[in-house]
């Protein structure tokens, strides 16, 4: 006869309540998105018929128009090239730090036990994670 283990037995039961759960909210989730959707599609149609919105939302594309093609002036300009690319670089380098701090912490969680650090400023910083249910691709 297999012996039973109470903590795998609640930690079983625990699972199998957390999974009730994410689908419960999942379904709720899905179904207040659709909810959403609707309730913008009915203020969109009340925009589109609003004259008023109508005028200045025209006079918006307008000035918007004018605006791209200015930016698009000031773009060419060859010092202006030259902190284009200095941004994107420096946004490539953020983005790489980002992930190898993320991983960073992640050992530290791991090995420490610890989801607190303190920076060399003497800031105490909460170390979090941040899950989300994506669907799988076929």
């Amino acid at each position: 006869m297999p012996t039973i283990n109470p903590t795998t037995d609640n930690q079983a039961a625990n699972l199998i309540s957390i999974e009730s759960l994410i689908n419960s909210y999942n379904l709720k989730f899905d179904s207040l998105s659709t909810e959403l959707k609707q309730h913008k599609g009915m203020f969109e149609a009340l925009l589109e018929n609003d004259p008023e919105y109508q005028q200045l939302d025209k006079d918006y594309q307008k000035i918007s128009k004018l605006k791209s093609i200015a930016k698009l002036k000031v773009q060419k300009q060859s010092n202006a090239a030259q902190i284009i690319d200095k941004m994107k670089d420096t946004q490539g380098q953020l983005r790489e730090i980002k992930t190898a701090l993320s991983d960073y912490l992640s050992q530290y969680v791991a090995l420490s036990g610890i989801k607190e650090f303190e920076g060399p400023d003497g800031v105490l910083r909460q170390i979090i994670y941040t899950a989300k249910l994506v669907k799988k691709n076929k």
